[in-house]
Formats: structure tokens, sequence, C-alpha cells
């Protein structure tokens, strides 16, 4: 036998006989929790909700929604006419959408198939025909309005269907009213990462620097209408509060969110 076979055989021979005995002397860490079973869903595909989703719209009737008789709904999707907003109420969340601006390109800048998803009723994701359309960057779609810009300008072009995919954890506030932790958005448009945890330095408006104001740890989704007639279609989210912060509990006072409010919602549409 070769000099290098033999070293090959001896060293096979060890770790048969020796690792074993090497993992008795270094035991397996465990962390000691004992974690609950992750809940078995179905995850859909690119049509339907995944099994644990609360459906908002699919094609059909706009029932989640106040204010949805407003729009119209034909071949599966919804044309925005007016501001709507969910009769449930979520915090902590996931949601999915599909968006496409009118195909006919009317206007520029935010005159241009603008409209905007508002989580809690006050931290906009902004929703604009930003395919070869220059605006001011933190108001172009994918942005937190006047707060944080996209990573990249994922848009496809006009008429064309586009999806965003977004986390949301909302902001926690002290007894007293002040702010405990900031809310947090992460958002992927079509498939492309375009917020990382973003912070949200309180609520977007058009004409005052974001700022808290203490409201409950659930608020209503809303979509603004901006008199651009955007598509939607395929929208559901998921509730992913803690179980420690479902309804009932937490609950502070609550402000008036400009995004959901009736007129003073649409006079801040009409001056972006």
């Amino acid at each position: 036998m070769t000099t290098w076979r033999r070293s090959w055989l001896m060293c096979a021979c060890f770790s048969l006989v020796c690792m074993p005995a090497l993992g008795w002397f270094y035991p397996e860490w465990k962390s000691g929790i004992e974690w609950p079973m992750p809940p078995i869903i179905q995850p859909g595909d690119a049509t339907t909700a995944p099994s644990d989703a609360i459906v908002l719209f699919d094609g059909t009737n706009l029932d989640a929604w106040e204010g949805g008789e407003k729009w119209t709904i034909e071949n599966g999707y919804a044309i925005d006419r007016g501001n709507i907003k969910t009769k449930e109420k979520f915090g902590d969340c996931q949601i999915h959408l599909e968006f496409a601006s009118p195909e006919e390109v009317k206007g520029k800048g935010q005159g241009r198939g603008n409209s905007g998803l508002y989580l809690m009723g006050r931290y906009e994701l902004q929703i604009l025909d930003s395919y070869d359309n220059e605006t001011y960057y933190d108001g172009q779609c994918g942005a937190i309005y006047k707060q944080h810009p996209p990573l990249v300008n994922a848009c496809r072009g006009p008429g064309e269907w586009q999806t965003y995919d977004v986390i949301f954890t909302g902001p926690r506030f002290n007894e007293d009213g002040s702010l405990k932790s900031p809310g947090h958005i992460t958002a992927l448009h079509n498939g492309v990462l375009i917020q990382n945890h973003s912070e949200l330095l309180g609520s977007t408006k058009w004409d005052e620097p974001p700022k808290y104001n203490a409201h409950p740890e659930r608020d209503s989704i809303s979509i603004q209408f901006h008199g651009n007639p955007v598509k939607f279609r395929n929208i559901w989210i998921r509730d992913l509060m803690p179980a420690e912060e479902m309804p009932g509990e937490n609950e502070g006072p609550l402000d008036s969110p400009a995004a959901t409010d009736g007129e003073s919602s649409t006079s801040q549409s009409d001056a972006k």
C-alpha cells in the first residue's frame, strides 16, 4: 500500500471512530425555548392570496371598503374614482396589491397616474406613473411620501400591471402619547426591493413636515384618489400584529388622518 493511501485510510478511520466521541464532548447547543409550531398555510400564487390572508378585493366587489361604491369594477379590476378605506382596521401587516396607471399618458410629474397606499390612513407609499416621468424623488412611485425616495425606479410603462408587496410595522406610543417606537416600511415594487425597513418620521403630508400624533395600534388602510383613473386588482392583507396587541388592548388616543377624512383628503390630493 502506498504512503498516501495509508494516510487516507488512517484519516478515514479517525473520522469514523473519533468524530462521534468529539460530539459527546461537545454536545449540540439548544436555545431551550419551546417554540409553538408555525401554522401551516397554503401560500397562494400569482392570482390567489395565501390561505391566512384577508382578501380586500378579488375582482368582484369592494364590500371590504368604505366608499367602494365610488369605484367602477370591470373585467376583474377596479378603477379609482374616490378615496376609499377598509372597514376593518389593521396594524402590523403584509399587503399585496396590483395597479396600473392609465394607458393614455396625460399630464406630467405628480399629475400622471397619481394615487397612494395609506397605511393606518397616515403613512403613504406613493403610487405614480414614474416611467419616463420626472418629479421630486421623494414623491415618485415607491417613495414614502416626502420622507424616503425609493432605492430604485422599478416602474413599468403606462397601462402595464405592477405589484406592490409591503411589510409594515406600525409605530407604538406610550400612555402619555409620546412616541415609544417609530413605524417602518419594507416594500417591493414589481419584485424589486425599493424600501428596506425604512423608518417613518411621522405622518406623510403635502403641506406639513412629518410628525407623530398618538393613535391606536390599528386603523384603516386607504387608497387615495388624485383625479387619475388608476386601476387596481388582487388586493390582500395578512395581519401580523403580535397576539398580545390584538384588538381591544393598548389603544391610545386617535388623531384625524387627513388621507382618509373626506374633504380634507381631497384637498390634500389636489395640492400634491
